[in-house]
């Protein structure tokens, strides 16, 4: 029996006109409340005030969330950071339901039918598709913000999976992109000293690479190529005379996805946990060069133990200077070196010059950012200490968030934050155990290893020279 067809959807809007206007009422409509809010507290007692300030921030975060519903593709992606958490930026009795409507926009990838992916792909190819690969199944195997994945044969025999992007996605994002100003603007609400253009200038960066598929499959090879024979990580090398703009091919690998992983034994979840926490910092910090996306769809787990790490458009490479400087910061505070600590965050950009705060609070509000994996001890991790990271991180229910108002991210350290935490929500969720600080001081203290995998890694490092 033949299955009912899916009705044709919209064409994904491109017009930045009409989506600029539907979030521009959505940023002007926060901003008026947050000045009444401003004006009634002063009126209220400090239990009214934190009861005010509270439904603001769900509000701010609402908005956020239906503003990020009106664009489609790569800029969703700023929903999607978190969208797996089991708990969000909101009081207790919320949570279900912004999860909810975060987990909506973490599914809202467009499907788009076979016959338009097609006309993509013979677009890029020039030719006919039964003339480029062997075999070419239309079925999806995976959806991505701005593309569907399939997987395919090549005439040597190889098994490939094949991304392709969705027709008019680029405009669509780029016409996003033009409205991002409106969307920092809100969560400058929550974080004042944020300078919007800045951060909106490295993000509109990223996110135009990721939708040249050419660059996603340079980043692509540069890992593959660090990681070929690694103990216990894969990334799958990219076919390089089949990628194109908007298509990219790469070495097929089938494995366990995220939700079957989290069902595992407590000690395989450990084991994975340490592998995701490696691949992640270790990239960071080791190779300059990282994912920004540390998403549980984005790994799987092979039959022969391995880690395959997938997807990695939204991608970032920084200098050995920043690097330095995170890893120095990282060292004063574990050692308590509180005014070098402060100096260092002042100097970086991270502290404006109208904070009128000590250094033992800056120590402070850092260790609480970092203690996860700066405390020498086993910790069992779960969805509410990724929460209260972020909280302490960006929230007003922070105990820090008067310091906050006169901190800024500078844009070179962005997407490092973001890896950070989304590798804590993935390792909350698996509910990894480990002493995450005896791994990191690898690459913080250039240590030697003190478990199994890591002392396997140190043995392939070397070997690499």
């Amino acid at each position: 029996m033949t299955p009912p067809k899916e009705p044709s959807r919209p064409p994904i809007p491109t017009s930045r006109l009409s989506r600029s206007a539907r979030v521009g009422r959505l940023a002007a409509g926060q901003a008026a409340r947050q000045l009444g809010t401003r004006a009634a507290n002063i009126t209220r007692d400090e239990d009214g005030k934190r009861r005010a300030l509270e439904r603001r921030q769900i509000e701010t975060a609402e908005q956020i969330v239906a503003a990020l519903g009106t664009m489609k593709g790569a800029a969703m992606k700023l929903g999607q950071v978190m969208s797996f958490l089991d708990v969000g930026l909101v009081p207790e009795e919320y949570r279900e339901e912004f999860q909810t409507k975060l987990a909506a926009l973490r599914d809202a990838a467009p499907k788009v039918d076979f016959k338009d992916m097609r006309k993509v792909l013979e677009r890029e190819y020039g030719e006919r598709l039964d003339d480029v690969f062997e075999t070419f199944d239309p079925v999806p195997i995976a959806a991505a913000s701005i593309g569907q994945v399939y997987r395919a044969t090549l005439p040597d025999g190889r098994d490939v999976a094949v991304k392709v992007q969705y027709p008019g996605v680029a405009q669509a994002v780029r016409a996003d992109m033009q409205n991002l100003g409106m969307i920092l603007r809100l969560m400058k609400s929550v974080a004042p000293g944020l300078d919007p253009k800045a951060l909106g200038d490295e993000i509109r960066a990223r996110i135009d690479e990721e939708l040249d598929y050419e660059l996603e499959a340079d980043n692509q090879r540069s890992l593959a190529r660090i990681f070929r024979d690694h103990p216990f990580i894969v990334v799958p090398p990219v076919v390089s005379s089949l990628c194109r703009e908007k298509v990219i091919v790469s070495e097929f690998v089938d494995g366990r996805g995220f939700e079957e992983i989290k069902q595992l034994p407590q000690e395989e979840r450990d084991r994975i946990g340490e592998i995701v926490f490696r691949f992640y910092f270790g990239c960071m910090y080791r190779h300059r060069q990282f994912s920004g996306d540390p998403h549980p769809g984005n790994s799987l787990l092979l039959k022969d133990g391995r880690m395959a790490f997938l997807d990695f458009g939204l991608f970032k490479h920084i200098s050995e200077e920043v690097a330095g400087r995170e890893l120095r910061m990282v060292r004063l505070s574990i050692e308590g070196r509180a005014e070098e600590l402060a100096a260092d965050l002042r100097a970086s950009g991270f502290v404006l010059a109208s904070a009128r705060y000590t250094p033992d609070q800056l120590l402070e509000q850092f260790r609480d950012l970092t203690w996860w994996y700066t405390t020498d001890e086993e910790l069992a991790l779960d969805p509410e200490i990724a929460t209260q990271v972020m909280i302490d991180m960006s929230d007003p229910r922070s105990r820090h968030f008067a310091q906050m108002r006169h901190e800024s991210m500078p844009p070179d350290h962005l997407f490092g934050r973001r890896l950070e935490v989304l590798t804590l929500a993935v390792l909350g969720q698996l509910r990894a155990r480990a002493n995450w600080y005896r791994i990191a001081r690898e690459w913080i203290y250039d240590a030697a290893p003190e478990t199994e995998l890591g002392r396997a890694e140190a043995e392939f490092l070397r070997s690499r020279g």
